[in-house]
């Protein structure tokens, strides 16, 4: 006889990216994909995997009603464990930093009139100049560039508005940045973040501290920043809004995320699929 899918052991991890996977670009989530995630969080550990902050990842585990668990935020150098019976329903369980002031200034010759920002885990950003509507949440401190400096830092973002995404991922490939690792975004966007540290990095930890075997964990995404997340997952699959790099990186690609592409994803896990498609 078979159980009620809410009382099955919980044995995969499914790491879901938020923008361009579960949200829309238009920061929309529609009905099918928030039942389709909380289908399978009843049956398996659902763990959100972004570049967002802490403060603009908690709504969106509001909005999807994950109330248990973990996430990872900020590429990896932010890991929450939550839990409703805790004073603010979650904790930061890991929290790593690095010295930005190396790569900043590399960056600060190449690219004098780029926007530059520091985050403020839980608070908002420390930046050189106002982002484009929109781009960031939460307090937005304007400082001089050298007040970016020779502080710890989690996670550091650059913005060039006059460059193509082409453009800025072969200057920050040229200028062979050391010691951080970093990601370049659909625009002329460039994250930061500690060395060896990813959204795969941070994965690992949770996947130990769940018990989950290396073979039972799903990775969906479509962004340059999930490429580590991809190598690490036994089943790796891409949005078909992905850009060619990303998705030829996967073991699979779905639909557009304008097209509920995770939805397809997510049920084919309640069904059992889980191993790298042949």
């Amino acid at each position: 006889m078979t159980r009620p899918l809410a009382t099955l052991p919980r044995r995969r991890l499914v790491a879901l990216d938020i923008d361009g996977t579960i949200l829309d670009h238009d920061q929309r989530l529609t009905e099918p994909v928030r039942a389709a995630v909380a289908r399978v969080d009843r049956a398996e550990h659902v763990v959100i995997a972004t570049g967002r902050s802490l403060y603009s990842t908690l709504p969106v585990l509001d909005r999807l009603g994950l109330q248990r668990g973990w996430a990872v935020c900020s590429n990896g150098s932010v890991i929450l464990r939550l839990d409703p019976a805790l004073p603010e329903r979650y904790e930061v369980s890991d929290l790593v930093t690095f010295d930005p002031t190396p790569a900043l200034e590399l960056l600060r010759r190449h690219l004098p009139t780029a926007l530059y920002a520091v985050e403020e885990v839980g608070r908002g950003y420390r930046l050189t100049a106002p982002f484009p509507d929109g781009e960031l949440d939460g307090e937005q401190i304007l400082v001089p560039f050298n007040e970016l400096l020779n502080t710890p830092a989690t996670r550091v973002i650059v913005r060039s508005p006059e460059l193509e995404s082409s453009d800025f991922l072969g200057l920050v490939t040229e200028l062979g940045l050391h010691e951080v690792s970093y990601a370049v975004g659909w625009t002329a966007w460039l994250d930061l973040a500690p060395d060896g540290v990813s959204k795969a990095s941070a994965l690992e930890l949770v996947r130990e501290r769940l018990g989950v075997a290396a073979d039972e964990t799903v990775a969906v995404g479509d962004g340059r920043n999930d490429l580590e997340m991809f190598g690490w997952a036994a089943r790796a699959v891409a949005m078909g809004n992905a850009v060619p790099e990303v998705k030829a990186a996967a073991d699979e690609v779905t639909g557009d995320v304008a097209e509920d592409g995770l939805v397809p994803v997510l049920d084919s896990l309640i069904g059992g699929q889980v191993s790298r498609s042949a």
